[in-house]
């Protein structure tokens, strides 16, 4: 095995033990106003792994390459790790008001410095990120289809979700707010 592929590996065992940890530390707490979630939670934790699951399986049996080369592969796995970094660095600007499941909390405010200056859901922008950069890894275009498409549909229900509640309880602050940035890409999306 060669550094890249050991590189590969390590870092989708860090993708995974971070989301675990996320996900089992990170959930609302008893005070704060639930109900909000409407299951995005779920379908994330069933869109992401069947997407892992599906693209690699699929490249494994599939021949569509995207590109000759070794600098694909490269591609990929900087996408994975900028991706896997940049998100734990927004959960942890977000602190207290980061949850898993989609809540308000009772003095939340709207975070609107850092990269939160330009994109609404940073945190999920760097989560397709990865996503991408296994479908570019895997150098498949059907695997880089189901890398990205699965998630990029749950974070899209879930960003409809979150920015409800949002709206609900922030009102205009939010709205306009919302103008202001994108949702994932900036200038852009």
């Amino acid at each position: 095995m060669n550094t890249l592929s050991t590189l590969f590996y390590i870092s989708m065992g860090a993708w995974f033990v971070t989301e675990f940890l996320y996900k089992n530390m990170l959930k609302s707490g008893k005070e704060d106003q639930k109900n909000k979630d409407k299951s995005t939670l779920n379908i994330l934790w069933l869109a992401i792994p069947f997407s892992i699951m599906s693209s690699i399986f699929i490249s494994y049996n599939t021949h569509f390459t995207i590109a000759a080369g070794n600098w694909i592969l490269y591609l990929g796995e900087l996408l994975i790790l900028t991706g896997i970094i940049f998100r734990y660095m927004i959960i942890r600007s977000l602190g207290k008001y980061f949850t898993v499941d989609v809540t308000i909390r009772q003095d939340h405010k709207i975070k609107k410095e850092g990269f939160y200056k330009y994109l609404r859901h940073p945190s999920y922008a760097f989560s397709l990120l990865t996503s991408l950069g296994l479908g570019l890894y895997l150098n498949n275009w059907l695997s880089l289809i189901f890398a990205f498409v699965p998630p990029f549909l749950a974070f899209a229900y879930r960003i409809k979700i979150e920015e409800q509640a949002l709206v609900e309880q922030f009102g205009d602050e939010y709205l306009e707010y919302r103008k202001s940035t994108k949702k994932l890409i900036p200038f852009i999306y």
